[in-house]
């Protein structure tokens, strides 16, 4: 953790270097700029470094985990393997275990026992630029800095690809651009973060996630705060990210048929254990529901993906089963 405080301290130290650069290289584009279209392609990882796990192994994995706030645990022996170029959604009622699962992947979270590995490595071993380089987090809350704009949160995405010999270059400037476009808040860049409602203010945050470039994403409840139509934009956005460029998600999700519609690997959790994971298809059934949620149900195929669709039972027949 010391190494991820100190990262976030230098990044705080050299933000007004950083604004200064991107300005003058965002002045000097404005002189060069053709009458070409600016491209929105949705910014691609860069290419991973070699894997150093197992051959057959999955880049990212809890071992053995168990995970506590003080004096409380959460989970205990918990084992998980997320599938290389998987979108996996995790689901399961409040307080089971699933952000603190996904703040241990992300190394937010030391666990009390077991451990985290990255590409066959500890991750609490990993220098912070390098795992900033592979694996990006979008975590439930998240605050910005006062008096930041959108476009220079977006930019700290571009961090970890900083160095001694590397400074702001054009193709930062064009990341960062396209990671606005990509989530429609380009029209936002020189608005005040802290102006936004909590939707655009989550859809900066995703642009920064994305400007990371990274080939492992994980998303704390990406679509919190967002109307459905940006739900959905949001979803889309990660199928994308997945079917287009074979990114590896990680996300929390509360709304089980968005899970089941986009997920291409679903984990279900209750009280800080896996109960069950798989393809949606595949294990997303009345009974389990009804095991992970205690919600009566019935699940029908979604007329639109063909996925499974959870529809809770009308309230006479909840009631009727709490009397039985």
């Amino acid at each position: 953790m010391g190494g991820r405080t100190g990262a976030r301290t230098s990044a705080d130290a050299s933000t007004s270097a950083t604004t200064s650069a991107r300005t003058t290289v965002t002045t000097q584009q404005t002189k060069e700029q053709t009458t070409q279209p600016e491209s929105t392609e949705i910014p691609r990882a860069r290419p991973p470094a070699t894997h150093g796990g197992a051959p057959g192994a999955n880049r990212l994995a809890g071992e053995k985990l168990t995970l506590a706030y003080d004096q409380r645990t959460i989970t205990e022996g918990l084992s998980i393997a997320v599938p290389d170029n998987s979108f996996t959604v995790v689901v399961g009622p409040n307080a089971c275990g699933k952000s603190t699962l996904l703040r241990a992947l992300s190394r937010m979270l030391k666990p009390a026992a077991g451990s985290v590995m990255l590409d066959g490595a500890d991750i609490s071993g990993l220098p912070a630029k390098k795992l900033a380089r592979t694996l990006g987090l979008l975590p439930q809350s998240s605050i910005a800095p006062d008096g930041i704009t959108v476009a220079d949160l977006v930019a700290r995405g571009r961090y970890p690809h900083q160095g001694l010999l590397r400074q702001w270059s054009k193709e930062d400037e064009q990341v960062v651009q396209a990671s606005m476009a990509a989530t429609g808040v380009e029209d936002l860049a020189d608005r005040f973060v802290d102006e936004l409602s909590g939707g655009q203010r989550q859809r900066v945050w995703i642009a920064m996630a994305l400007a990371q470039q990274t080939p492992l994403l994980l998303l704390d409840e990406p679509t919190t705060y967002l109307d459905i139509a940006h739900q959905i934009e949001v979803l889309d956005l990660c199928a994308s990210l997945h079917e287009e460029q074979g990114r590896t998600l990680v996300a929390v999700l509360h709304d089980l048929n968005h899970a089941a519609r986009y997920a291409t690997h679903l984990i279900a959790m209750r009280e800080g254990s896996v109960v069950a994971e798989g393809a949606p298809g595949d294990i997303v059934t009345a009974q389990l529901v009804e095991d992970v949620f205690g919600m009566p149900c019935r699940v029908i195929e979604d007329p639109e993906s063909g996925t499974p669709l959870v529809v809770p039972a009308a309230r006479e027949r909840t009631r009727a089963a709490g009397r039985e």
